[in-house]
């Protein structure tokens, strides 16, 4: 990820697959998210599954783990993040650009 982050912005949307909260955040970022594969790389993280992986992008990119959350990363360090109510997919738009 850090790699990629060099070469175009790369975001990671972290989740809980059992939290409504989570759910509800995510279908709203997926419903007005409208960045193509040539913007942006986008992962998407399953905590419950991945939580190891979780950690270490909180450690890596010095970000204080929350969930659901989105990171940013340019340039090997994390640009910008939000959680909760603060995702929003016109945002991250505007952030790339900077």
């Amino acid at each position: 990820l850090s790699e990629t982050s060099f070469e175009k912005p790369v975001f990671i949307f972290k989740h809980s697959t059992r939290c409504g909260i989570s759910r509800m955040v995510l279908k709203n970022f997926e419903s007005n998210y409208s960045l193509s594969d040539d913007e942006i790389e986008p992962y998407f993280l399953d905590l419950l599954s991945h939580r190891g992986v979780s950690n270490e992008i909180a450690g890596r990119f010095n970000v204080v783990h929350q969930s659901p959350q989105l990171i940013l990363l340019r340039n090997g360090e994390c640009h910008y993040t939000a959680s909760h109510s603060d995702i929003d997919a016109a945002e991250l738009k505007e952030k790339i650009k900077e």
